[in-house]
């Protein structure tokens, strides 16, 4: 691939696709993979100036990172691409047994052989700020220390315990961890300071990013750094953010890309395995919207898989046959989480993401939708594979919510090839979220 500016594994679906909508809406035609692909398949995005694999690495464990992503950075290291990014959630939830961020980067590190590795989190945008290597995140229209966040402090898998990204990170690797605060990367000698707090440090750097100013500023060093150390990066889509701001300063990229109107669709279907009140709001504000609920019971999807799909699948049809949109959902909210029942069952929470993009597909197949929604982060990674899709590209970018793009995907299933599909974290989307994309709007 020529001229390509960046390659990219994401740790889980939806923040795969956060990045490519920042590219693509930004004017670089970005593609994303499910997994390495064919070169035949390859080929037919050679246009693309960025390349990324989605992944499920945020809901894996250490063991399951060094066998799955040391082949996926040796390949992406031979796209030869200006920067590489390890792409993790905005919120950075994580921890030594899960998704550990420490365990990626120390991977991409020997893979790289780079020594210094920036990690950039806040991204304005999405309305997530680092200050000092504390993160803050917007919750309701109210900005929080993410360890008092009302939903990621009490994640059901990875809670937030600690703001501090440096303590944070430091847990799950044994590189020290530099911060390059705001009053480094402001002030008039930066680089100098930078330099210096690299002078002595073998292993990470993260730089503090709460605003348009000082994203420009991390844009600055990511790539003056790059030049000194190599080209892998870490952190949230908050790493493009700060790339576009600079490429536009030097003109590698200019312009922005025009999306046609896709239009409204009579029907939709949408599978939900989040717990969020994020998307609790979405799916009551769904039903005023006219579409229909099934409320699907989590631990009869794993434990007495195939019967309860049929019984879900069944249910489904009939209501899409009534000329009505349909939501399908394990939980309605943090009170309806079973998650420890579930963590009672091995792989539990992988089958019922799988469980999910069975349903999905096999409506997809029998009613012929041409529109989908998987919402919850780590469910869109296990369903989606379900879908057979082998590649994804942006259709129809989101501004007022980043994040959450309708996308169109490509592969050589007949039924979802073409399918128009968004993949929505739990935080993500206003509550109007499911008739807009059943509408086509981007607002």
């Amino acid at each position: 691939m020529k001229n390509l500016l960046v390659s990219y594994y994401g740790d889980d679906f939806t923040g795969s696709t956060d990045v490519m909508e920042a590219l693509t809406s930004h004017g670089v035609a970005t593609v994303l993979f499910l997994d390495i692909p064919s070169p035949e398949l390859l080929a037919r995005f050679k246009d693309c100036r960025a390349i990324g694999i989605a992944g499920t690495s945020r809901s894996e464990t250490p063991e399951w990172m060094q066998s799955h992503l040391t082949p996926i950075f040796e390949w992406l290291k031979s796209l030869g691409a200006n920067f590489c990014h390890y792409k993790v959630c905005s919120t950075f939830d994580s921890s030594p047994e899960t998704g550990s961020i420490g365990k990626a980067i120390d991977i991409g590190r020997t893979t790289f052989k780079q020594t210094i590795v920036p990690v950039v989190v806040g991204a304005p945008q999405l309305k997530r700020y680092t200050a000092f290597g504390n993160l803050f995140a917007a919750y309701q229209g109210s900005v929080y220390r993410i360890d008092r966040h009302p939903v990621m402090s009490r994640h059901p898998v990875t809670p937030m315990a600690e703001a501090d990204l440096t303590t944070h990170l430091s847990k799950q690797t044994s590189l020290p961890v530099a911060l390059a605060d705001l009053a480094t990367i402001t002030a008039s000698d930066a680089d100098m300071r930078v330099d210096q707090l690299l002078a002595d440090a073998i292993g990470i750097l993260f730089i503090d990013v709460d605003s348009e100013a000082t994203q420009a500023a991390a844009g600055r060093q990511l790539i003056r750094l790059a030049g000194r150390f190599g080209g892998l990066l870490a952190g949230s889509s908050g790493i493009e953010y700060a790339l576009l701001n600079a490429w536009r300063q030097s003109g590698s990229v200019t312009g922005n890309t025009t999306f046609p109107d896709v239009g409204p669709v009579d029907r939709i279907a949408v599978v939900s395995g989040s717990v969020s009140p994020t998307t609790e709001r979405q799916i009551r504000q769904a039903k005023e919207d006219g579409f229909a609920e099934i409320a699907l019971d989590p631990l009869a999807l794993v434990s007495d898989g195939e019967r309860a799909i049929d019984t879900a699948v069944r249910k489904g049809i009939e209501r899409l046959n009534e000329g009505r949109s349909v939501i399908l959902h394990t939980a309605l909210g943090p009170s309806a989480d079973v998650g420890s029942d579930i963590d009672r069952i091995s792989g539990a929470r992988h089958t019922l993401g799988r469980a999910l993009g069975t349903i999905l597909r096999q409506l997809v197949e029998r009613e012929g939708l041409r529109r989908v929604v998987i919402a919850g982060g780590d469910t869109s990674s296990h369903a989606l594979r379900q879908l057979k899709v082998e590649a994804l590209t942006t259709l129809l970018p989101l501004p007022q919510t980043p994040g959450s793009p309708l996308c169109l995907a490509h592969g050589s299933y007949q039924p979802t090839d073409g399918l128009q599909i968004a993949l929505k974290g739990g935080q993500i989307g206003m509550d109007g979220y499911f008739a807009q994309i059943r509408d086509g709007r981007t607002h």
